[in-house]
């Protein structure tokens, strides 16, 4: 007997990867939902029938706005209470905090157009198990294989405020406590990163009414996060899909 063709992953018969491609199991959910909310606006009739379907991963420019404006549509997002930002502040206020600083290096795994994403992530991994053993191995790895010009210097970053770095970069290492090398990548826009956290200098915590609209900006992006992954679980209970798992529902009142 010859073993069962295995169906390759899509989403209403629509690929999630080209032939030549392996996407790891999280781009394989990323471009799964992206391609529920693709067909989703098709279907209200927010974009044509004939959009191109994903290349890459990559949707069009119309069938990204045409997503804008059916996630305007379809999540309810109340506004933030009073009372609910004063309890988020007074459980994260270090969040919130201003002036504080981080001295850290980094090796940097950049990601290019053609590059073997799989093959990046691995050397990326490899490189963070060798570094958390210590010893002047961070220096050296940075040398050898940083794709960031701080690598000539160790991976030296020097002291760095929030506003310093990309955001995602920033999520990582400030409003924490840790100190040493950190235990996961952080993935930014620009590639794969191995940080090490060499010191820390706290900063000033403001007075929640000093930063009220900060708290209601995160709140409502909780909100969102939260309606979105409902909205997704729905559109995937209802959908045909292969070689992706996101848990579907199949009724709107999703827990």
């Amino acid at each position: 007997m010859t073993p069962a063709a295995v169906e390759r992953p899509h989403v209403n018969g629509v690929p999630l990867a080209g032939a030549g491609e392996a996407p790891t199991a999280a781009e394989l959910r990323q471009r799964a939902c992206t391609e529920l909310l693709r067909q989703a606006a098709i279907g209200q009739g927010l974009l044509p029938a004939d959009d191109p379907p994903p290349r890459d991963g990559a949707i069009s420019e119309a069938a990204g706005a045409a997503i804008e404006r059916l996630l305007d549509a379809a999540l309810q997002l109340p506004e933030p209470s009073e009372d609910a930002c004063r309890r988020h502040h007074a459980a994260h206020a270090a969040r919130y905090a201003v002036g504080e600083r981080v001295q850290a290096r980094h090796v940097l795994f950049a990601v290019t157009p053609g590059l073997d994403v799989n093959a990046l992530r691995r050397r990326a991994e490899a490189c963070l198990l060798d570094v958390r053993g210590g010893g002047e191995r961070f220096a050296a790895a940075a040398a050898a294989s940083s794709n960031c010009p701080s690598g000539a210097h160790g991976g030296d970053l020097g002291w760095l405020a929030q506003e310093d770095c990309a955001p995602e970069f920033a999520r990582e290492l400030f409003g924490r406590a840790e100190v040493g090398v950190l235990p996961r990548l952080v993935h930014s826009r620009f590639g794969l990163h191995v940080v090490e956290v060499l010191a820390r200098r706290p900063g000033r915590v403001p007075p929640y009414e000093q930063v009220r609209a900060a708290v209601a900006q995160s709140l409502r992006q909780r909100s969102f996060a939260t309606a979105l992954s409902q909205y997704l679980r729905l559109l995937a209970g209802q959908a045909r899909m292969a070689g992706v798992d996101l848990d579907g529902a199949a009724t709107p009142l999703v827990q």
